[in-house]
């Protein structure tokens, strides 16, 4: 009987991990707008039992030259950003920065001066304080 809980154990501990990441994804299609102005990219909430969630992107108003992210809720202490772009190519941007609740990022250029779309945004980060709840994270973007 003992023989059969491990497996079972580890089988049940894959497929919660499976789920955890593939809630951490979040799908966005952000909406036209004029050049110069920050658009809503999309958003995802910073857990305390993860550190890194997933912005995926579609198209069609997904090439930007600029993105930033505002912190609500909790502070956060983001580490970097991992930014994979349609035609596959990655940008690992260091950002080493603790946002409190209500602040936000530096605007961060991003390489090809808006001529790569966007295909996801990867956070990595700690949570700040475990009682002050989650970290909301809206990311914008700008043409």
């Amino acid at each position: 009987m003992r023989k059969l809980i491990a497996p079972l154990a580890a089988a049940a501990a894959a497929l919660l991990l499976c789920v955890a990441t593939v809630e951490a994804q979040q799908v966005t299609k952000p909406k036209p707008g004029a050049p110069g102005q920050w658009r809503l990219i999309g958003h995802t909430q910073a857990d305390h039992g993860a550190d890194h969630d997933v912005i995926v992107v579609q198209g069609p108003y997904d090439n930007f030259r600029k993105i930033k992210f505002k912190v609500t809720d909790a502070g956060l202490n983001m580490q970097y950003m991992l930014v994979t772009y349609d035609n596959g190519g990655r940008d690992r941007i260091e950002v080493k920065q603790n946002i409190p609740k209500g602040g936000e990022s530096r605007a961060i250029d991003l390489k090809g001066a808006g001529t790569r779309s966007l295909r996801k945004i990867e956070f990595w980060y700690d949570t700040k304080g475990f009682l002050s709840g989650k970290a909301d994270v809206t990311v914008f973007g700008q043409k």
